[in-house]
């Protein structure tokens, strides 16, 4: 059978939420009555592997760990949308295809998700969950209280990093921002935000939560692979919280571990690391590595696990609230309805968000 799109990736309440949200649409008129959908958990390979000359739609929907086969891109200009906040594993596709991401659906609960890591690593939550075993209440460290005389820096200020900005005030907090679009965002969200250089965050910082895109072409402005390196951390304020939401590539986990050991970095919260896929399976033992930032990784997942170090991981869950899911749908089907508005031609919200 052919269908109108294809949802792939799409697990659990996500997969229900799509089907709910489609058929809403349909009914309201913002979709043909006879609209057409397919869903299934599969990534887009695997679903190829098993249905051979199946022809693809010219609009789909996946996830991060779909490939898109060079075929499809051929002929009429095909549309694409990741469900995802990144956009990072498609970007170069942005001037061969119309491309969408999901920019709203997660903000407010990758947000709350950063403000977790600062409350677990400035209060040293390990070492007081190892002392409640006995109940030590003397030999133990002093964390770090939040408020007004601690700095926090936000790198990346889009649709989440300015939520987390005005979570961090919230919660008493000094904040600002570090954002190569200051001017632009200055426009957009006011002046009244305190952004500053890259090297003054990086001074003065008691936490520094990185928000920022990946944006892996080294000719662009915004580049910034390995943006974290040995070139920061040498003159980053000593005892520094790092919390990483964005992508591992942009604070390899070799030099956080480094540094750390070195104690400019005082405590260490991820939601993201590099080469997720790779990490995996090496964590399931299914892979060797001899890579330093899956080796640096693994043990900071270890120590996290085991309660030995400042540190706090998960498996890139922050858009994962129960209000995220429905949201991801919502904003998803939105794009759908927008492309059948635009006669199919275009979304109205597309990449390249910024130039």
């Amino acid at each position: 059978m052919n269908y109108d799109i294809i949802h792939f990736e799409a697990l659990g309440e996500e997969a229900i939420h799509l089907k709910e949200e489609t058929i809403k649409a349909i009914k309201m008129g913002l979709l043909p009555e006879n609209f057409t959908f397919f869903i299934t958990s599969e990534n887009l390979q695997n679903f190829l592997l098993k249905n051979e000359n199946f022809i693809l739609p010219k609009i789909i929907t996946t996830k991060t760990h779909s490939i898109i086969p060079k075929d499809y891109l051929l002929g009429e200009k095909k549309s694409i949308i990741t469900r995802s906040a990144g956009y990072d594993h498609f970007e170069d596709l942005q001037n061969i295809v119309n491309l969408a991401s999901l920019r709203e659906y997660c903000a407010e609960a990758v947000a709350q998700t950063a403000i977790k890591f600062v409350y677990a690593t400035c209060g040293k939550l390990n070492e007081y969950t190892r002392k409640t075993a006995l109940f030590e209440r003397n030999d133990i460290s002093s964390f770090i209280e939040l408020g007004k005389n601690r700095i926090a820096t936000v790198f990346g200020l889009g649709k989440i990093g300015i939520h987390i900005y005005n979570l961090l005030e919230a919660n008493g907090l000094t904040v600002q921002a570090v954002d190569l679009r200051e001017d632009k965002l200055k426009n957009e969200y006011g002046k009244e935000i305190n952004f500053v250089s890259k090297e003054k965050a990086l001074k003065n910082s008691d936490i520094i939560i990185n928000i920022m895109n990946l944006n892996k072409f080294p000719d662009s402005k915004f580049y910034n692979v390995g943006y974290f390196s040995d070139n920061e951390f040498s003159i980053a304020k000593k005892g520094v919280v790092f919390i990483n939401m964005s992508r591992g590539s942009i604070a390899p986990e070799s030099i956080l571990l480094k540094y750390y050991r070195k104690k400019i970095i005082s405590g260490i919260g991820l939601d993201v690391f590099s080469n997720e896929l790779a990490f995996s399976k090496f964590l399931r033992k299914e892979i060797d590595t001899e890579d330093k930032d899956l080796l640096a990784a693994k043990e900071i997942q270890e120590k996290a696990l085991s309660l030995e170090e400042n540190f706090y991981v998960q498996p890139h869950q922050g858009f994962n609230s129960d209000l995220a899911a429905l949201s991801k749908a919502k904003e998803t089907v939105k794009h759908i309805c927008n492309w059948y508005k635009n006669n199919k031609k275009n979304f109205d919200e597309q990449l390249p968000y910024y130039n």
